[in-house]
């Protein structure tokens, strides 16, 4: 006889009272150490691919900024 998968109660030999919650995703600790997320507007996206020309770009704008001054 073949039981439905989606259909099954947990023992009660099992007990989540001790069960930690932790965040997931990109609220859990470790993905969000050092990190910011930005969202850059889609007519932007061929010029700042990948995080790495936003950080050249956001470091020339800080160069110009000291030229001025």
């Amino acid at each position: 006889m073949s039981k439905n998968p989606d259909d099954y109660e947990l023992d009660d030999e099992y007990d989540f009272s001790e069960l930690p919650i932790l965040p997931k995703g990109r609220f859990a600790p470790g993905r969000r150490a050092a990190r910011n997320l930005i969202v850059i507007d889609r007519e932007l996206l061929d010029a700042f691919p990948d995080d790495r020309a936003v950080n050249d770009a956001l470091r020339s704008v800080l160069q110009i900024r000291q030229l001025v001054r």
